[in-house]
């Protein structure tokens, strides 16, 4: 069973963490100059997020945003791990659990970043009663 019941909810917590590290002058500063613009595709529920750091933007929604230069594909369910530092990237990649598109390695660089945020996710499942999705 999905840990997510519908889209919205992937857009409030998922989307709320990308959400979240636009907010953090510091991140941002070191994501702009990637020109990275990342599209996560999730399944399960069905959820398409793109960040485009460059201009700290988030946007939901299939087709929304500018066209990406790096894509993921996975699911929900891998997401929340992934948020929750239970999924390593490069090794979901290499076992399927993540499909990948464009350059990867440049998205790669830039993951390590991504650690900073995995607290920020967890206090607020924990501040939202969350525990089936801290739980997996």
């Amino acid at each position: 069973m999905a840990a997510f019941k519908d889209e919205a909810e992937v857009y409030e917590y998922l989307g709320g963490i990308f959400r979240r590290g636009m907010e953090d002058s510091a991140l941002v500063a070191q994501l702009q100059p990637t020109g990275i613009v990342l599209r996560v595709h999730y399944t399960d529920p069905d959820a398409v997020i793109t960040v485009d750091m460059p201009a700290t933007a988030i946007y939901e929604g299939a087709g929304n945003g500018p066209d990406p230069n790096v894509e993921l594909f996975m699911t929900a369910d891998t997401g929340n791990k992934f948020w929750l530092g239970k999924v390593v990237l490069p090794v979901a990649l290499a076992k399927g659990q993540v499909r990948a598109k464009g350059p990867v390695a440049k998205l790669l660089k830039v993951l390590p970043l991504a650690k900073g945020m995995f607290a920020p996710y967890r206090e607020h499942l924990e501040a939202q009663g969350r525990a089936d999705l801290l739980d997996v």
